[in-house]
């Protein structure tokens, strides 16, 4: 493993010289700011890929640092992305929008991109997923599927969509289900999930919906020992399981990343709050578990389909 609070510079090609930048310049260098680790498989590794695809794709020289979970270091961080000469950084979390608030005037030639917060300032942008679609047509299978007609949310936090929209996928497709949900307070508490996940295990919930990237993992292997179904989060997680994976609903942080940094270079990228969906084709759902029924699978795609063009959820 990279050394967590070290700085590793991936190039594809040895570029010339560090410093100052040109606010009218369009993409030079472009940074990465994670709050814990890229090597998680699931949220960090994805905003990983997508730093390496803009390497790859703009041919531009990548900088990233982990660990970065305070406005301290996220400040010291930014200072040292400058005086290479990044100008477009990605803060990797909700966190990162109040920490780019405060100081991106500070930094006029530097783009600040956040996720799922409230970007403020001219020169910061959040990006946002509509959960709440995702989370309704994994709702959808978890119901179909559970024997049990007992299902389970082990998400993160209340204002996660994609809880309400599992809620109300599980119920629109069999109103007699059973959902159960239990916030964990946090992406990464492993040992409390878990704890929680055998919670609803022994009340009979036999599809659990992991909503939280940092601990969804363990959950799943957890899931596993008893032989019971989970929808996968955010990753297509279906490696971890065909016979357990039921479908993940994923979202393509990485295919986002290059779409924004395209239109940095392009001078087209936008400030404040952007909200991205099916339609924009950076959410999506996964591969199927070869349990569920084809007929069933083509009627979610084509549900999905039509939710794309209309907007309007089979409910």
């Amino acid at each position: 493993m990279l050394n967590r609070y070290g700085m590793i510079v991936l190039c594809l090609l040895l570029l010339g010289g560090c410093g100052s930048i040109d606010s009218a310049s369009t993409l030079q260098k472009v940074g990465l700011l994670v709050p814990e680790t890229v090597d998680d498989q699931v949220w960090g590794t994805k905003g990983y890929k997508g730093l390496l695809k803009i390497q790859s794709q703009f041919d531009v020289e990548v900088f990233y640092k982990e660990g970065m979970n305070s406005q301290q270091m996220v400040e010291q961080a930014v200072k040292e992305f400058e005086q290479k000469g990044v100008n477009l950084i990605f803060g990797h979390g909700s966190e990162y929008a109040e920490y780019f608030n405060s100081i991106s005037e500070s930094y006029p030639a530097i783009h600040f991109v956040s996720f799922n917060g409230d970007a403020k300032k001219k020169n910061t942008t959040s990006l946002n997923f509509k959960g709440h679609a995702m989370g309704f047509f994994g709702g959808m299978v978890a119901s179909y599927m559970s024997e049990a007609n007992k299902v389970g949310v082990l998400a993160a936090y209340e204002w996660q969509p994609e809880v309400e929209g599992f809620y109300q996928g599980a119920i629109a497709e069999n109103k007699d289900t059973d959902v159960s949900i239990i916030y964990v307070g946090n992406w990464d508490d492993e040992n409390r999930a878990i704890q929680s996940v055998n919670s609803m295990i022994a009340e009979g919930v036999d599809v659990v919906y992991p909503a939280g990237d940092g601990y969804n993992i363990p959950v799943i292997e957890k899931v596993k020992e008893h032989g019971l179904f989970v929808i996968g989060y955010v990753s297509d997680q279906s490696d971890l399981g065909e016979s357990t994976v039921l479908t993940s609903t994923i979202q393509q942080v990485d295919k986002l990343y290059v779409n924004v940094a395209e239109q940095f270079k392009n001078k087209e990228l936008q400030s404040g709050n952007l909200s991205f969906d099916f339609k924009d084709n950076v959410i999506s759902l996964g591969e199927f578990s070869p349990l569920v029924n084809k007929d069933y699978i083509k009627k979610i795609e084509k549900q999905i389909e039509v939710y794309k063009e209309t907007g309007k959820l089979p409910n």
